[in-house]
C-alpha cells in the first residue's frame, strides 16, 4: 500500500481536471468540424437520405409583366454559353417539394402588389415561408443548396422595395441553403436594372466556374487546407475561431470568408458608349416592355406609336375626340414623344410604369432633326403596314403617310427634352401642327417653349391630397410646381387646355376646387376626359368603379362651366371617348357659333412670319356635328359608324 502525502494531492487532481477538459474539448472540436464540414458540404445528404441530388442550376424567374422573366432568359443564354448547363424555371411548374434536392439555385424576383412575389410565384413563396415556420422541418431542410437573389422592384414604393427578392433569400438561409451572393436589387425608377443584373450575373458565372471567385468544391478545399487544419493545430487562434462561429451561425457568406465581399447593391447605370458618361433612358428591359406594347422606340429615349383613332380613320370609320373639337385629320396624326421618361406615376397611366421616371434629364440626349426623321420614318412604316387591311381606303392612306399633325404626348413628360424647341421648330419647318401635353411639374420648361400649335397642361386633380394620390409625384415640392405651371400658362398667348381626367372616388367630387383654378391659368380650353380603364396592376388599385359614364363627365362638366360665371360653356362632346370640351366665351364664341377648330394653314403661316400671334388668329369654325349637343355625338357624318354587337359569343359588325 503506498501512502499519498497530502501535498501531492492537489497537483493530481490538477492534472485530472486537464485531462477531463481535453477529452472534452477533443469530443467537442470533433464534433464542432464535422458539423462545420457538414454545413460547407453542398453534396451532404438531406433530411430524406434517399433522395437524389439534383447536380443542374436551377434559374427561377417571379415575373408578372415579363422584365423578371426577360432577364432570366438572358442570364440563362450566357450560362450556357460559359458552359454552365441550366434550367430555366417558371415557378408555377415546379414543386416545392423537389426543392430539397435541389444544389444550385438562382432567383430573379420581381416584388408585386404590397412587397409580395408575382402570381407566378405565390405557391412557391408560401411553401417557403411556411417550412421556415415549422418545427418539424428543421434547419438543415436545404443545406446541400448553395443560391443567389437578384431583385427587381421600384425604389420609390419605400419599405417594399424588392421585398420579395429579400424574402426568398431570408426563406433560403433559414432553411439552410448557403447565399453565394447578397441579394442584387435593380431600380426600375433609375433605369439600372440591366447594369445591375449583368454586374450580379457576372459575378456568379464567376463564382460557379471558379474565375474571380470560388465554387462550392474550391471553397471546401479552402477552409479544409487552410482554415480547419490550422484550426486543428491551434484552435486558440481568434480569428479562425470567429470564421468557425460565423460559419455556423449562417451570419456570413462565402465572399465574406474568401475576403471579397461584394456591396449589396449594385452602383452605376452607365451605358457603355454613353455620352460624358451617361446612360442610355431606354434600356433593354424598357424597350422590350414598350415594344410589347405597339412602340417603336427611336433613339435612346424617344417614341412612336400608331393610335388606334389613326387606323380608324384611315378606314373612315371616325376620328378622336381632337377631330371633333379642332378639325385634326386623325389618319394623318403622328404620336410621339422625345421623351419617354415621367416625374409622375399617375394612376391611371396607360403604360402601368413600364416607362422610366426621373426628376431632371439625366441620360444621353439625340438630336432634335434626327428624332424627327426617325419618327417620321417610323410612322409612315406602319401606315403602309395598314395597306390591305380590310376596309383601309387608298385615298386616306395616301394621305397618311403625309403627316400634318404631331400629338406630343404618349408616355413621358416631352418637355424634360432639353432640346424640345428645336424639335419643335422642325415639326413645323415641315408643315406638322404640334399639340404638346405637359404633367404640369416643370413650370421654368413651360415658360421657355416655344410657341406650338396648342399645349395641354394635366390637372388631375384639385387640391394637394388628391393630386398627390392620383398622380404620386416624384417632387416633395410637387404642388408648388404645379401651381407655378398654371400660371405660367397664362402668358401663352397661344392656344391653352386644361386637361382634366376624372376618376371616380378620386377626383370628380371636386368641382368647388377645380373651379378655384380656373384663375390662375385662364386657359382657353378645359377637356374633360373620363379616365380609360387599362386593366389591374400592381402600381394602379384602379377597376371599373372608377370609370365614369358619358352622362357623368356631362354633369361635371356643366356643373364647371356654371360655376365658372359665364366665363367657359360647354361647346362639344365626342361621346365615343367620354369627353367634354369647355371654352371660353369671349373668344372662341363669335355671333353664336362656336370657332373651336383651327386653320392649319393660318398657323403655319404665323409660325412662318417670327411675329408674335394670337389664339383668336388661327381659329375656326367648328361644324354643327360637333357642337354640344349634337344628334351626331361629336361623329362625323362624313365617317361610317361601326357598332360590334355580341351575342352569345357570336360578333356581327353593321354600318
Amino acid at each position: 500500500m503506498t501512502i499519498t502525502s497530502s501535498s501531492s494531492l492537489p497537483s493530481r487532481l490538477a492534472l485530472l481536471a486537464f485531462l477531463s477538459f481535453s477529452s472534452a474539448f477533443c469530443l467537442w472540436k470533433s464534433l464542432r468540424l464535422r458539423s462545420l464540414r457538414h454545413r460547407l458540404s453542398s453534396s451532404s445528404s438531406s433530411l430524406n437520405p434517399n433522395s437524389t441530388p439534383n447536380p443542374n442550376l436551377k434559374l427561377f424567374f417571379a415575373s408578372h409583366t415579363g422584365t423578371s422573366q426577360t432577364l432570366a432568359r438572358r442570364l440563362a443564354d450566357r450560362l450556357l454559353s460559359n458552359g454552365v448547363s441550366v434550367d430555366l424555371v417558371d415557378p408555377k411548374s415546379y414543386e416545392p417539394e423537389e426543392l430539397p434536392k435541389e444544389t444550385l439555385v438562382l432567383i430573379v424576383a420581381s416584388t408585386w402588389e404590397d412587397g409580395k412575389p408575382p402570381p407566378n410565384a405565390e405557391f412557391l413563396a408560401r411553401w417557403l415561408a411556411e417550412s421556415v415556420d415549422d418545427f418539424r422541418v428543421g434547419s438543415l431542410l436545404l443545406s446541400r443548396c448553395r443560391f443567389a437573389v437578384f431583385g427587381v422592384g421600384s425604389g420609390s414604393y419605400g419599405p417594399q422595395y424588392n421585398a420579395a427578392a429579400k424574402d426568398f433569400s431570408r426563406w433560403m438561409r433559414s432553411l439552410g441553403a448557403t447565399e453565394m451572393l447578397p441579394v442584387c436589387e435593380g431600380d426600375v425608377d433609375l433605369g439600372d436594372v440591366d447594369v445591375a443584373f449583368d454586374s450580379w450575373g457576372g459575378k456568379v458565372i464567376g463564382l460557379l466556374k471558379g474565375g474571380g471567385g470560388v465554387d462550392g468544391g474550391a471553397f471546401e478545399s479552402m477552409v479544409e487546407s487552410d482554415g480547419l487544419d490550422v484550426l486543428e493545430e491551434d484552435l486558440e487562434s481568434e480569428e479562425e475561431e470567429e470564421v468557425v462561429e460565423a460559419l455556423e451561425s449562417n451570419d456570413v457568406d462565402m465572399e465574406d470568408i474568401a475576403g471579397k465581399a461584394p456591396s449589396k447593391k449594385s452602383s452605376g447605370a452607365v451605358v457603355n458608349g454613353g455620352k460624358n458618361g451617361l446612360r442610355e433612358m431606354v434600356t433593354p428591359i424598357i424597350r422590350t416592355s414598350l415594344e410589347k406594347q405597339g412602340y417603336k422606340i427611336i433613339g435612346s429615349h424617344s417614341g412612336v406609336k400608331l393610335c388606334r383613332w389613326t387606323k380608324s380613320q384611315l378606314r373612315g370609320r371616325g376620328g378622336c375626340y381632337k377631330h371633333s373639337f379642332y378639325g385634326i385629320e386623325s389618319h394623318r396624326c403622328m404620336e410621339a414623344t422625345p421623351s419617354l421618361a415621367c416625374a409622375n406615376k399617375c394612376v391611371f397611366c396607360w403604360r402601368h410604369h413600364t416607362n422610366p421616371v426621373g426628376k431632371s434629364w439625366q441620360w444621353k440626349m439625340d438630336d432634335p432633326l434626327d428624332i424627327v426623321n426617325a419618327a417620321i420614318e417610323q410612322h409612315t412604316k406602319m401606315i403602309k403596314q395598314m395597306k390591305g387591311v380590310p376596309g383601309v381606303k387608298q385615298e386616306l392612306l395616301a394621305e397618311g403617310l403625309s403627316p400634318r399633325h404631331c400629338a406630343l404626348s404618349l408616355v413621358g413628360e416631352p418637355i424634360m427634352y432639353p432640346e424640345i424647341n428645336t424639335l419643335i421648330d422642325e415639326l413645323h419647318q415641315r408643315h406638322i401642327s404640334t399639340f404638346l401635353v405637359t404633367n404640369a411639374q416643370f413650370p421654368d420648361r413651360i415658360k421657355m417653349l416655344k410657341p406650338v400649335t396648342q399645349l395641354y397642361v394635366s390637372v388631375d386633380a384639385a387640391t394637394k391630397e388628391s393630386l398627390k394620390a392620383v398622380d404620386r409625384p416624384l417632387f416633395g415640392d410637387f404642388w408648388e410646381r404645379f401651381v407655378d405651371s398654371l400660371k405660367a400658362l397664362h402668358y401663352k398667348e397661344q392656344r391653352t387646355v386644361y386637361r382634366l381626367t376624372l376618376v371616380k372616388g378620386w377626383n370628380a367630387e371636386e368641382i368647388d376646387a377645380y373651379t378655384s383654378l380656373l384663375s390662375l391659368g385662364k386657359p382657353d380650353f378645359i377637356e374633360i376626359k373620363g379616365v380609360t380603364y387599362c386593366g389591374s396592376s400592381a402600381t394602379s388599385k384602379l377597376t371599373m368603379e372608377n370609370v365614369p359614364w358619358h352622362s357623368d363627365v356631362k354633369t361635371f362638366s356643366e356643373a364647371l362651366a356654371t360655376k365658372s360665371n359665364g366665363d367657359y360653356e360647354v361647346a362639344c362632346e365626342h361621346v365615343h371617348s367620354c369627353c367634354v370640351l369647355l371654352a371660353k366665351v369671349s373668344k372662341f364664341k363669335v355671333d353664336g357659333k362656336w370657332y373651336t377648330w383651327i386653320n392649319y394653314e393660318r398657323f403655319q403661316e404665323l409660325v412662318a412670319s417670327g411675329k408674335s400671334f394670337r389664339s383668336e388668329d388661327y381659329m375656326a369654325i367648328t361644324p354643327s356635328w360637333a357642337v354640344y349637343g349634337a344628334e351626331e355625338g361629336g361623329f362625323d357624318p362624313d365617317q361610317s359608324r361601326f357598332k360590334k354587337e355580341r351575342r352569345h359569343g357570336a360578333a356581327s359588325i353593321r354600318s
